[in-house]
C-alpha cells in the first residue's frame, strides 16, 4: 500500500443530510457522519439498504446538496472544479446513451474528463481491455448486457486517471469471473497509487482488498476501523489441524470451541489464548498434523450481523 503523509484523499466532517418527505414530515437520512480514508488505501462503506451510504457519496461529489459538514479531497472541497477533476465515480446504477457505440461512449466520458484528444483512443483501447470489453469498441450500447453496462461504468470511472476512485456497488450485475476482475483492478488502482472508497453489499468482495472499513447504520458511522483489527476476536487462537482421529475430537472439546471440517479433510477450531499449548500437544499426541495458528477472526457477515442485531436490540 502506498504511504502518504500528505492530507487525507478523503475527509468527510460532520456530514448531516434531512429530506421533507411531507410538509411536515422530515427524515435524516444522514446524521454527523465523518469518515477520513488515507491516500493510497482500498476503504469500504458498508450498512444495511437506507443506511445513508449512497447519500453520503453523492453529498461528497456534489450530486446531492448537504445540509452540513465539509467534504474534501486531497485537501481541497470536493465539489470545487478541483476537487472534481481528482474524482472518479461509478454510480450504482451507471446509465449511457443506448444510441452510442463503447468508444463513443468513452469518447465523450475521455473528453468531459479532460484526457487530451490525442489520448483518447489508445486510452479507451487500454480500459475497455481492462474490464473485459476488447471487441466491442463498435458494439451499439443497446445491445450489452447488465454485466458489460458496469464494465463500462468502471472504466469511464478511470479514464481521467483520478487519484480517488468512487465506486458504488462495482459487483452490480456482475458474475463471479467479473466480481473477481473488479477485485483484481481496485487493487492495481491502489497499488499504482490511486484511493479507492467502495460502497458495497457484497461483504466478501470488501473483505478481500478493503485496508479499512466504515459500516454505518440509520444514518451513522456505527464502527470503523481497519478491518483485521473489527475482526479479531479478543483472547481467542483459530488452529486448523490435518489428519485428526474422530477419536480426538471429545478431548478437545474440553478446550476448544466451534470445532468444524474443512476442505481437503481438515478441521478448524478455535481455543483460549492460553489453551494453544495444550491444544497443539494433544494434536500432536493424537498423531494429527498442526497447518496453522493464527488469531481468531470472525467473517465480515458474522461481524456485520451481529452488529446490527445489537443495535436492533438497543433501539427496542
Amino acid at each position: 500500500m502506498t504511504q502518504n503523509t500528505g492530507p487525507a484523499a478523503v475527509a468527510i466532517a460532520g456530514a448531516r443530510k434531512v429530506y421533507t418527505v411531507f410538509p411536515q414530515r422530515q427524515r435524516v437520512a444522514v446524521d454527523d457522519v465523518s469518515i477520513n480514508v488515507p491516500a493510497g488505501a482500498i476503504h469500504g462503506l458498508l450498512g444495511p439498504n437506507g443506511a445513508g451510504k449512497t447519500t453520503t457519496l453523492k453529498m461528497l461529489l456534489g450530486l446531492v446538496r448537504p445540509d452540513a459538514g465539509t467534504f474534501r479531497v486531497l485537501g481541497v472541497d470536493s465539489r470545487s472544479r478541483a476537487g472534481r477533476g481528482s474524482l472518479g465515480f461509478l454510480p450504482e446504477q451507471p446509465y449511457f446513451p443506448p444510441q452510442l457505440t463503447a468508444a463513443q461512449a468513452m469518447r465523450l466520458y475521455a473528453r468531459l474528463s479532460g484526457v487530451p484528444e490525442r489520448e483518447i483512443k489508445p486510452r479507451t483501447d487500454e480500459l475497455l481491455a481492462r474490464v473485459g470489453l476488447e471487441g466491442n469498441q463498435r458494439t451499439l450500447l443497446s445491445a450489452f448486457s447488465r454485466g458489460m453496462l458496469q464494465r463500462l461504468g468502471i472504466a469511464q470511472a478511470i479514464v481521467g486517471r483520478p487519484k480517488v476512485v468512487v465506486l458504488d456497488e462495482p459487483a452490480s450485475g456482475l458474475d463471479p469471473l467479473g466480481q473477481r476482475d473488479v477485485r483484481n483492478l481496485m487493487i492495481t488502482l491502489r497499488d499504482e497509487g490511486a484511493t479507492v472508497l467502495l460502497s458495497s453489499h457484497q461483504l466478501s468482495e470488501v473483505e478481500a482488498v478493503c485496508d479499512r472499513v466504515s459500516i454505518m447504520s440509520r444514518g451513522r458511522v456505527a464502527a470503523e476501523g481497519p478491518i483485521q483489527e473489527l475482526l479479531g476476536v479478543a483472547g481467542r487462537t483459530s488452529i486448523t489441524v490435518a489428519g485428526l482421529p474422530a477419536g480426538v475430537r471429545s478431548r478437545l472439546g474440553v478446550l476448544a470451541a466451534d470445532i468444524a471440517d474443512a476442505a481437503d479433510g481438515l478441521r478448524v477450531f478455535s481455543v483460549a489464548d492460553s489453551d494453544v499449548r495444550r491444544a497443539v500437544d494433544a494434536v500432536d499426541d493424537a498423531g494429527g498434523r498442526v497447518v496453522s495458528v493464527q488469531p481468531k477472526r470472525e467473517s465480515l457477515e458474522d461481524y456485520f450481523t451481529r452488529m446490527l442485531a445489537n443495535e436492533a436490540g438497543e433501539v427496542a
